[in-house]
Order: C-alpha cells, then sequence, then structure tokens
C-alpha cells in the first residue's frame, strides 16, 4: 500500500495542485472548450453568474453552501456538452465597505472627512482589493469551476456603464422616473440608507400636547416640530366638525407666528390623544404621504 495512504489526509498535498492543473487546462471558460473540440460550436449555452459576495472581508459557510450547488449544477451542465459559464465576480458594497474602511481608520485615531474624499477613496480601493484576492482565494480553495478570465466586479468600468445605460433607458420607456421624495438620513455614515436596510424599533417614550393656535396637538417627537406648518384632523370627528378641510389660520408658534393649515383626513385616529396633530412631512413616511 501507497505510504500515503498510511497518513492522514493533507489537502495542501494535492488539493492546490490540482486545481491548478483546472485552471490551467482552461475548461471553465466555454471558448477553450469548443477551441479544444470538448464543445461543439452550435451547443446549447448555460450560465450562471455568482451571487457577488460583497468585498467586504471573507466568505462565510452560506456562502460554501450556495456556491457548492452552484458548482454542482455548473459540472453537469458542462459534462451535458453545453456550452456553460459560470461567470465570477464580487460587489462592491458601497455602503457596507465605506462602514469597514471607517471603522478601520477610526482605529487608527482617523476621521472620514479628516483625510478628504480622494485619501478616502484610495483606502477603500486598498481594501477592496485585499478583500477581492481573500474571497478569490476561498473560492479557489474549494474547487469552484469558475471562468477567472471573465472575473466581474460591480464597480468596474464594464458593470458601471451596464448600470448606468439600463437606468437611462428604463427611465426613457416611462419605467422609472425621477421626484421629491422622503428618503432614511444615516447621520453616523452621512448617507441614504434604504427602506430594507432600515430597521424601526419601538421605544417608551414621553407624550406632549402643545397649544396650537386653537387646537391642542399631542406628539412624541417634539423636537420635529419647529417647521410644522399643517394641522390634521379626522373628517368624522364632531369636536372638530366646524373646521373645514384646506382652511388655512394664522397661529403663534415657536419661532414667531405662521399661516398653517387644516387637513382633515382617516389616517388620524380619533381616540390617541386630542384627535389632532401637526405633521412634518420630513419626518416619516406618513407624513410624507399626507403632505
Amino acid at each position: 500500500m501507497d505510504d500515503r495512504l498510511l497518513k492522514p489526509y493533507d489537502p495542501k498535498e494535492t488539493e492546490d495542485k490540482i486545481y491548478k492543473l483546472w485552471e490551467e487546462s482552461g475548461f471553465f471558460n466555454p471558448d477553450v472548450c469548443v477551441e479544444k473540440g470538448i464543445i461543439k460550436p452550435d451547443a446549447e449555452s448555460f450560465s450562471i453568474v455568482l451571487p457577488p459576495p460583497n468585498a467586504t472581508g471573507v466568505l462565510h459557510l452560506g456562502h460554501t453552501l450556495e456556491d457548492s450547488m452552484q458548482d454542482t449544477i455548473i459540472r453537469y451542465n458542462r459534462m451535458q456538452g453545453k456550452k456553460t459559464l459560470w461567470l465570477p465576480g464580487v460587489d462592491h458594497a458601497a455602503i457596507a465597505t465605506d462602514s469597514k474602511v471607517t471603522k478601520i481608520l477610526e482605529k487608527e485615531g482617523l476621521k472620514k472627512k479628516d483625510i478628504g474624499r480622494e485619501k478616502f477613496l484610495e483606502r477603500v480601493d486598498k481594501f477592496v482589493d485585499e478583500s477581492k484576492k481573500t474571497i478569490e482565494s476561498q473560492l479557489r480553495k474549494i474547487g469552484t469551476s469558475l471562468d477567472w478570465s471573465r472575473e466581474a466586479f460591480t464597480l468596474d468600468k464594464k458593470r458601471n456603464l451596464a448600470v448606468k445605460t439600463a437606468f437611462k433607458q428604463m427611465y426613457d420607456d416611462g419605467l422609472i422616473y425621477r421626484g421629491n421624495r422622503i428618503v432614511n438620513w444615516d447621520p453616523k455614515g452621512q448617507t441614504v440608507i434604504s427602506d430594507d436596510e432600515t430597521i424601526y424599533e419601538e421605544k417608551k417614550g414621553k407624550f406632549y400636547t402643545f397649544k396650537y393656535g386653537p387646537f391642542e396637538i399631542g406628539t412624541a417627537r417634539p423636537e420635529t416640530k419647529f417647521g410644522d406648518k399643517y394641522v390634521v384632523m379626522h373628517p368624522d370627528d364632531k369636536r372638530y366638525k366646524d373646521w373645514k378641510h384646506m382652511q388655512k389660520l394664522t397661529v403663534e408658534w415657536i419661532n414667531g407666528p405662521i399661516e398653517a393649515t387644516v387637513i382633515k383626513d382617516e389616517m388620524i385616529d380619533i381616540e390617541f390623544g386630542t384627535g389632532v396633530m401637526t405633521i412634518t412631512p420630513w419626518h416619516s413616511h406618513e407624513d410624507f404621504a399626507l403632505a
């Protein structure tokens, strides 16, 4: 019996060599397979785009599971004689990457605004490059049959142009539009956050009541009230039946007199507080929609 079979298996002795042979063969590239006569030029095509992992560090067990399943499907279709492409790449993950690099700078006693935009982007590029190398190494270690000659990055020139072209096409076709809309602002990251990335928490707080002209309004966020020029009540609330929709009135407010507008809307809960509130259009999606 071979002495190697009597020893514990050492992946370092064999797996890197095997993957190097695979990669040098060029068979992960469908064009090479056609050139070498392994696949017919008119063969059916089959492709998968590797869901690009974020360029923010290392792969985790979930990536390994997902990529192993894709590799199985890719190899199966390749053995069936199809022109098979598995496209590798990583995602620039702008907000997550920004956060990672910001934390690295903080450990060095630096702030993003202190080093300026250009220097910060240089640090981001350096971090992303290191992360990409780590991720590529991990993908090779688990034996993925990716076509590395076509490796993509979601912020490279080709992908950048493709995204801009797609958005312009959708805009020209009337599928998307530009307009004024409330956004979620991250005061620490100094950036806009999508609704999907916003986590809401319910907290107990104080409830305040203010005199707003002839009305009493209730709020748990008094700091948002400075610019409020709309007072809202339910159209069926008998307490305010004499007030008309879109009626104007001048009230003495925090920074002096302002002209306020009365709005009646069914979104108001008659039973909550005084049944009257003012709205801050930039404070919540509900207030923005109402405004």
